[in-house]
């Protein structure tokens, strides 16, 4: 292999522009033969000159210079007798993609990205040499939305994931080849394409997770499942609210019921899945809040569903969640909470989506109510969830006459709401209250910040007194010189405010008091020495 030595670093952006260069130019034999020049060690030197050229020695029966142009790769050159890109030149990006990661790994996913690419051509050659439309033939808008999701399911039979890059690359490959063939659509039915690509991407998206889970690259495969899967489903909420949905109603309503049927479906299944099926589906049941009929053959489907004996909970919890939402659009919250007491688990991102809804709709009485609802599980959310919660309460009391019921929350929920709850207080300049919590969770001035302590002293410096007293009372105890200094630092700052509050009689007597309660401390004793407040 080659000297660790020789390797160059370059730019993360110039490494990802050569590999789509690889990938545009190069065959998969040239690759191979590329890489296998690298893995024996070929490449001998490497540098970077110039600013923007790659100049790299490749030695294999003589040796060859080869020039990457960074700035334009069509300029770049190999000294070989090979016209065009060579096997040379590929060798030199493996070589340069060393920090990066392993070379195998992105040889494998050119190979697969070529693969795709050969597929996509093939595809249109054959879409080229019929001229008359058949079945199996490209999407058109007539076309039931069943016929579609065969022919993507088409276009990427085979496809597997088999490099760390797997995802990215499919995701990228199937939102260009898909959605540019509905391009001179009308506009409803173009939007309802667009819902459809998205739903067989996120689709494909679960597959891929699940089938991975044993390969050696699962946690690759994972985080980039769950990447795409966060890409769709934002796409996918920011789209179905654009859906002209009257219009399709009126014109086409089998393609929205069997978009929401897909959406229902993967729902239902209750997997373990990087998407949130159940925030797709109730968001696509709000975009239909008018249709009343459709809206209570779901809720028959859905109870005759949760009948069933033996459901698994987490299915269990999902149809509940349903049913739920439906008595959301209607705005009956307190039928809503009572579909949700059967719930096994209550995960509180499972209810953002109406935090959300209602404060973007302004609608702050139902916003508190939820939090309300809320509150006494959100506990044991993990600390995302939970941050998330409180930004909501803290929105929702700036819409009430009182934040009375916003403090008794945040002490309710203390200690995980401190840092919250610190803020508020001294926003509302409730200094007094801001002390006592932290003498109440034993917390030094040292790890407070200066324009905190600086805004309650220049309220009234006699609040800080007891704060300053406990810690240092709590650094003596721990009987060590570092602690000493720590107490005789907090001492100097606690003497400023006796003396500012003109009070330093009761500083003497605090002092001489603390020194005949620490009198068998020598160390502490010098500190008090060292301080001049003790003879």
């Amino acid at each position: 292999m080659t000297d660790p030595m020789l390797r160059l670093q370059i730019p993360k952006n110039r490494m990802n522009h050569l590999i789509d260069e690889l990938q545009t130019h190069f065959d998969v034999a040239t690759l191979e033969r590329g890489w296998e020049l690298f893995h024996k060690g070929r490449v001998s030197g490497i540098e970077l000159l110039y600013g923007t050229e790659i100049h790299a020695l490749l030695r294999e029966n003589r040796a060859y210079d080869v020039i990457l142009d960074l700035d334009d790769f069509k300029k770049s050159e190999c000294s070989c007798p090979e016209k065009g890109w060579c096997e040379h030149m590929a060798a030199a990006v493996f070589s340069l993609y060393v920090p990066f990661g392993r070379p195998e790994l992105l040889l494998q996913q050119l190979k697969q990205a070529l693969l795709v690419k050969a597929k996509m051509q093939q595809a249109r050659m054959g879409q080229r040499a019929e001229k008359k439309q058949e079945p199996g033939g490209p999407p058109e808008p007539g076309q039931p939305p069943a016929s579609w999701h065969r022919y993507f399911d088409q276009q990427f039979y085979g496809f597997s994931v088999s490099h760390q890059s797997s995802m990215e690359t499919f995701y990228q490959t199937a939102q260009e080849m898909l959605t540019k063939l509905a391009e001179g659509w009308p506009e409803p039915m173009r939007l309802m394409y667009r819902l459809h690509v998205l739903l067989f991407i996120m689709r494909k998206t679960e597959q891929f997770y699940v089938d991975s889970k044993s390969s050696y690259l699962s946690s690759y495969h994972e985080s980039g499942c769950k990447a795409v899967a966060k890409l769709c489903q934002s796409q996918a909420l920011e789209l179905i609210p654009q859906l002209p949905a009257e219009k399709l109603l009126e014109e086409h309503p089998d393609y929205m019921k069997e978009a929401v049927q897909r959406v229902a479906e993967m729902t239902l299944q209750a997997k373990d899945s990087p998407l949130d099926w159940l925030t797709v589906y109730r968001m696509f049941w709000w975009r239909l809040d008018g249709e009343m009929q459709w809206q209570q053959e779901e809720i028959a489907a859905l109870r005759k569903e949760a009948d069933k004996p033996n459901n698994p909970p987490r299915k269990m919890d999902v149809l509940l969640l349903c049913l739920a939402h439906f008595a959301v659009i209607r705005g009956d919250d307190a039928q809503a909470f009572g579909e949700l007491k059967a719930l096994k688990i209550k995960e509180p991102h499972d209810f953002f989506l109406y935090l959300h809804m209602f404060q973007k709709r302004e609608t702050w009485d139902r916003l508190i109510r939820w939090l309300r609802w809320m509150t006494p599980s959100v506990q044991r959310a993990n600390q995302e969830d939970f941050s998330v919660f409180c930004q909501y309460w803290t929105e929702a009391i700036r819409h009430q006459p009182s934040d009375e019921e916003w403090v008794a929350v945040m002490e309710a929920l203390l200690p995980r709401t401190y840092y919250y709850y610190t803020a508020y207080l001294l926003k509302t300049s409730r200094f007094k209250h801001w002390v006592d919590l932290q003498i109440s969770h034993r917390i030094s001035p040292a790890n407070l910040y200066a324009a905190e302590l600086k805004a309650v002293e220049s309220h009234d410096p006699a609040l800080l007194l007891p704060l300053y007293t406990q810690a240092i009372e709590r650094c003596i105890v721990e009987k060590n010189r570092t602690s000493y200094a720590t107490a005789a630092k907090l001492l100097k700052k606690l003497h400023g405010y006796y003396k500012q509050l003109g009070e330093l009689d009761r500083w003497d007597d605090f002092i001489a008091r603390l020194a005949a309660k620490y009198n068998r401390l020598r160390a502490f004793q010098e500190e008090l020495k060292k301080g001049k407040w003790i003879p």
